[in-house]
């Protein structure tokens, strides 16, 4: 935790030098969201929680127990706001295991099911990708990997791999077999399967559409799918920065993404920050007391 906190702290501190180097271009991108059409920040902020009720949905679909509908959302609405108090993901990922297992489902069972959950994230994430890249050419080049990172990355692969076939393998076999139990026992029921993919795929989809609709609104001069495709890219490449809710990372790669793509620095700022208003800002404070609601009434 300590060298988590403090690589978090170090990203933190590059992007407030970079934020500093640039406050002109943030200021004016600040002016220019003040000045927005406010019916595409309108579909924006319908569009955010809508994005709350896609991650129940998709927590749903990775339990075969039956989950209240109503906690279930407070809950994910509460793990948004947790998510932006603790390094990469671990708010979230701490809030729907308490109320997994406040709800009766086994400790390995809960544990595994946010698993299946963070997969299918991933998966959904990348199938989008795929396919708006295919309708977006020369927008994602793959970057150049230098020989001494693959050397590094070879040499890790072949640690794991040792570690695996020597006294962790009876321990990982047990946990792979526990997964692929629960796995087929999700997707034995054709509407936990719906719930887990199409939720998760909402989800993306949501979000993307979210940064669309602020970009609409202060006049991005990009398309829309190009916008989502870059959107998709960017967060994927932020998560592993291990920064609370992604901030400063997120913030940083997305402008930069925007602002290579052909977007002018000021109008990237404002479709970055009227994102993140919409998506973390504003739904903080609420997400905070509803979270403190759950832990008093013992739902987590």
């Amino acid at each position: 935790m300590r060298w988590h906190l403090a690589l978090a702290l170090a990203v933190l501190a590059a992007v407030a030098y970079v934020a500093r180097r640039h406050w002109p271009v943030l200021e004016r991108g600040a002016g220019r969201l003040a000045d927005a059409d406010h019916g595409w920040l309108l579909l924006g902020a319908v569009l955010t929680p809508a994005t709350w009720l896609c991650a129940a949905l998709a927590q749903q679909g990775a339990v075969p127990r039956t989950l209240p509908r109503a906690r279930l959302v407070a809950a994910q609405f509460a793990a948004g706001a947790a998510n932006h108090l603790l390094p990469a993901g671990l708010g979230a990922g701490a809030v729907n295991l308490r109320f997994l297992l406040r709800c009766g489902v086994p400790a390995g069972r809960s544990a595994t099911a946010l698993a299946v959950k963070g997969t299918a994230a991933v998966l959904t994430r990348g199938a989008l990708v795929a396919v708006l890249a295919l309708g977006c050419p020369g927008v994602l080049r793959p970057p150049e990997v230098p020989g001494t990172a693959l050397a590094v990355a070879g040499g890790s692969a072949l640690v794991v791999a040792a570690l695996l076939r020597g006294p962790l393998r009876p321990r990982c076999r047990r946990a792979a077999a526990a997964v692929l139990g629960d796995i087929r026992a999700v997707h034995a029921r054709p509407s936990r399967a719906a719930a887990l993919w199409g939720g998760s795929l909402a989800f993306a989809l949501l979000h993307a559409l979210v940064l669309v609709a602020v970009g609409r609104a202060v006049g991005l001069p990009l398309a829309s799918a190009r916008v989502a495709l870059l959107y998709l890219a960017a967060s994927s490449a932020a998560a592993l920065l291990p920064t609370p809710g992604g901030l400063g990372s997120l913030d940083a790669v997305l402008a930069f993404a925007l602002t290579a793509a052909g977007s002018p620095g000021a109008t990237a700022a404002s479709t970055v920050l009227g994102y993140r208003l919409l998506t973390a800002w504003l739904p903080l404070l609420p997400g905070l007391l509803v979270l403190g609601v759950l832990v008093r009434r013992r739902a987590l």
